[in-house]
């Protein structure tokens, strides 16, 4: 009888209403796709009990590890976010601590303060149990290769554990000169249907090229979203590793620094990419809860959706089960042991 694939799934969204209150008090306007008020979805995305379990049953995850739906703290001052993050990591905490064999959570971290955001990275691993921490991009107009975050990632390397990246909306300059005029399909292309992922790819080749993981060659970084869109042209940005001087080819950085992750994407074309591009050794899995449950898929006849898309999905991948069962949870474990 073969071995169960067990499935822990490690982009799955929380809104804690502690944030949301910040998040309003800094001027975001409230909305339900940010887990304001009583639409389902909302109401899913802040759920922390038997919604979100049951849900987690009709897609087949075994654990999902719990982060801040986008962007966590970034948008905050570094007077307010080292405090908003610190008592989101705690409610955090006791989320998982009710159900401690179904969640686990990444840590929310403050990069406005930089010193603060390397010492709640180290409280909440040490101290919480967290398995690393979710990170967002841009902080404010600051991007994730500046040398501000070294000592956030020379502290997670410290401590042996991952850095989880998430898209947040593209910056207005960006939204006014590539999406605007289009009515209500420009900011759906601006965010989840395509702006999101170039936002953070692009981020992800300027820490290469700005010698990110050069100054930091241990850091490991889960990319969801089949690696916001960057391996589907490495072929092509590798010929500048020359150029920039990089210490490896630029392929070397995204099998030896880089997990990933389709985040719901149910996709068996850029799954078999992914597998071609990485290997099966660094892929993990996610769901990106709540944003896609209930997809279904479509023109996908390997897939089974009895047991639900977020297992037949892996279920019915074309990988031996061996490889199944490393993808669901054995490349995760493999990595999260590093911890110290």
């Amino acid at each position: 009888m073969s071995e169960k694939i067990t499935i822990v799934a490690l982009e799955e969204h929380i809104a804690l209403p502690l944030v949301l209150d910040a998040w309003e008090r800094s001027g975001v306007q409230p909305n339900p796709h940010a887990g304001w008020g009583d639409d389902p979805f909302a109401r899913r995305l802040r759920s922390t009990g038997q919604e979100r379990l049951a849900d987690m049953d009709d897609q087949g995850i075994d654990v999902a590890v719990l982060s801040l739906n986008s962007p966590g703290v970034q948008n905050l001052s570094g007077r307010d976010a080292p405090v908003v993050a610190r008592d989101a990591n705690d409610h955090l905490a006791e989320i998982v601590a009710e159900h401690p064999d179904r969640f686990q959570a990444w840590a929310t971290i403050p990069t406005a303060d930089p010193a603060a955001a390397a010492a709640e990275l180290d409280r909440a691993v040490t101290r919480l149990g967290f398995v690393g921490a979710m990170l967002y991009g841009r902080t404010a107009e600051v991007l994730a290769d500046s040398p501000v975050h070294d000592e956030l990632y020379a502290k997670a390397v410290e401590l042996g554990v991952p850095l989880h990246f998430h898209p947040q909306v593209p910056v207005p300059g960006v939204i006014d000169s590539y999406y605007s005029g289009l009515g209500s399909a420009g900011m759906g292309l601006a965010t989840a249907g395509l702006g999101w992922y170039y936002d953070l790819g692009v981020q992800y080749l300027r820490m290469i090229f700005g010698g990110v993981f050069d100054r930091h060659p241990d850091l490991q970084v889960v990319a969801g979203h089949w690696g916001e869109l960057v391996m589907f042209y490495l072929d092509h940005t590798g010929i500048m590793a020359h150029n920039a001087g990089l210490k490896r080819p630029l392929l070397d950085y995204w099998t030896q620094n880089f997990w990933i992750a389709g985040s719901g994407t149910v996709s068996e074309r850029y799954l078999r990419w992914t597998a071609e591009v990485v290997g099966t050794e660094r892929m993990v899995y996610s769901t990106d809860y709540p944003y896609t449950f209930g997809t279904r898929p479509g023109g996908f006849p390997f897939l089974d959706t009895s047991a639900g898309v977020g297992r037949s999905f892996l279920e019915g991948a074309p990988f031996t089960h061996e490889q199944k069962i490393a993808i669901g949870s054995g490349n995760w474990e493999r990595l999260i042991a590093r911890r110290r």
